[in-house]
């Protein structure tokens, strides 16, 4: 298989460093998409030749080639929130409104979403009771800073929780989301507002989370609104963070550009010294 380093005879990667993927993959039996909402279809349109099958034919409708079409929701897979997605219009004459609701997802500059990563451990044990999530403290990010020194303004703070473990296919997939929606099981946890409130005071204006959501199952409103009217993002539906250093890795989130968008799909990395075999 050919990747760039291949077809470019060298890699592109800094020298010393390794990119780290840090995105889910999505197919219509992952529990990439948000219960009640546009369910992500991924179907074929045009193959390299006919085949009839009782079960899903396909078609050769173009010619020798295979491309397909997809149904998706914004906020898919890893993704980020736009402001837009929580906050009104200024102009809308609606309950919350104001500026921070006129940035919509095509609009919000790449620079925000890349940045040297504070990856913080909050996983909780688990139990508790069902749909509603363990809460993430300003404490939690105070005992942080104590072990690892302040937040800087810029720094992208990534909350470990361990959730994208949850993130299987078929049945095995209902606890990332389904099951807590639905009460049989206790949510992911989640930063209240005051935490968003303290890393807005640190000037941090990008915060990713390794679950569904970065609000708590039982009540999102309240976080998103706080964080995202003050021109904050969210990067959702992130995977593999404990492959992080609490600090050294620098983090990239680029979304598809979507005029308009409350929130995209996109493919996030990082880059972090590589480790000597």
């Amino acid at each position: 298989m050919l990747d760039g380093s291949a077809v470019h005879g060298r890699s592109a990667v800094p020298a010393g460093y390794q990119v780290v993927d840090l995105s889910v993959t999505i197919a219509e039996d992952l529990p990439c998409y948000w219960e009640g909402h546009q369910p992500f279809q991924h179907k074929t349109w045009n193959w390299f030749a006919d085949h009839r099958n009782a079960m899903a034919s396909v078609y050769s409708r173009g010619g020798p080639y295979a491309t397909r079409w997809m149904a998706i929701d914004e906020h898919t897979g890893t993704h980020f929130d736009a402001p837009l997605h929580f906050i009104p219009p200024p102009d809308s004459g609606l309950p919350g409104a104001g500026p921070a609701g006129a940035i919509s997802a095509d609009q919000v500059g790449l620079a925000s979403l890349m940045g040297a990563a504070a990856v913080i451990d909050v996983a909780s044990p688990g139990g508790g009771e069902g749909g509603m999530s363990p809460l993430i403290h300003p404490s939690a990010i105070v005992a942080w800073e104590a072990a690892n020194g302040m937040l800087n303004p810029g720094e992208i703070v990534l909350l470990r929780t361990g959730w994208d473990r949850r993130y299987r296919r078929g049945a095995a997939g209902g606890g990332y989301l389904r099951d807590v929606l639905a009460g049989r099981s206790p949510g992911w946890p989640a930063p209240t507002e005051p935490t968003v409130e303290l890393l807005l005071t640190r000037g941090v204006q990008c915060l990713g989370i390794d679950a569904p959501s970065i609000g708590p199952a039982h009540d999102p409103v309240g976080v998103h609104v706080r964080g995202l009217g003050q021109g904050m993002v969210y990067v959702e539906c992130l995977a593999a963070l404990d492959a992080l250093p609490p600090r050294g890795a620098w983090f990239c989130f680029l979304p598809i550009k979507v005029e308009g968008s409350t929130g995209a799909p996109g493919r996030a990395i990082a880059l972090m010294p590589a480790t000597e075999s």
